[in-house]
């Protein structure tokens, strides 16, 4: 018999079944990714001139690679 034979006929695996998770389970998480994501893109895009939020130019530094890569022009 070989090898692969021997390794199958004698191993037997137990396969968990899902757990259903209820949508009313998923929707706070699914409103806080949505908040936090809309928050990121602000910073991200928007977070520059009039539009600004916090003075000077740490966010802007701090995001700047990150806009030029998500195709958001800034200069």
């Amino acid at each position: 018999m070989s090898y692969s034979a021997q390794r199958h006929s004698t191993s037997s695996v137990a396969v968990a079944a899902p757990i259903a998770i209820p949508a009313k389970a998923l929707l706070p998480w699914a409103v806080f990714g949505l908040l936090l994501s809309v928050i990121m893109l602000y910073f991200v895009g928007a977070e520059q001139g009039a539009l600004s939020l916090i003075s000077g130019q740490d966010v802007h530094e701090f995001v700047h690679d990150g806009r030029h890569l998500l195709g958001f022009p800034c200069h």
